[in-house]
């Protein structure tokens, strides 16, 4: 059974953990070992998700199954360390769309319903607070899911870090 809860500060080294064992596991598909690699340096958490109370955790079995976030902030995905992605200005909910943030599932519990209950978290939330739309950068080990969801392709995106590009699609949807 998942039960979902708001991450709060003193989840967070399990939750790296989780993101670690995501991107480890889950793009080993789609993306060859160095792109992996450079995929951590654009990819993690961002702790202004959790400060903002934004950001969901899923557990199953006594374990963090998986977790991601929303928010209302103009960033629209990288953690704490790419600061050159931060942009923390408030979006207008009439003009602006939400962004889906941070989402990962553990390799243990893939495919098991834990990224569509996230997705259905944010998007009840965002709605809630006034958004009309939400947009999110997809790994194309997300895409699937996302497009599962709702979701429509807005744009390729090609992120790099120290000279390996990782592919990535921005995508949206409306919520209302």
């Amino acid at each position: 059974m998942l039960t979902h809860r708001l991450a709060v500060t003193a989840d967070l080294p399990a939750l790296r953990t989780v993101m670690d064992r995501a991107i480890a596991d889950l793009q080993k598909d789609f993306l060859g070992p160095a792109q992996i690699a450079a995929s951590r340096a654009v990819m993690g958490l961002d702790t202004q998700l959790v400060a903002d109370g934004t950001y969901f955790l899923v557990e199953a079995e006594g374990r963090i199954a998986g977790c991601g976030g929303w928010s209302r902030r103009a960033t629209l995905y990288g953690g704490d360390h790419s600061t050159e992605l931060r942009d923390p200005a408030l979006l207008d909910p009439t003009t602006n769309a939400a962004r889906i943030r941070a989402m990962y599932t553990d390799p243990d519990f893939a495919r098991r319903g834990v990224g569509r209950l996230v997705i259905s978290l944010c998007e009840d939330a965002a709605r809630a607070a006034g958004f009309a739309r939400a947009e999110l950068m997809a790994t194309l080990a997300g895409e699937p899911l996302y497009r599962a969801c709702g979701y429509t392709p807005i744009a390729p995106v090609t992120a790099e870090s120290d000279g390996v590009a990782v592919p990535l699609i921005r995508m949206g949807k409306p919520l209302a």
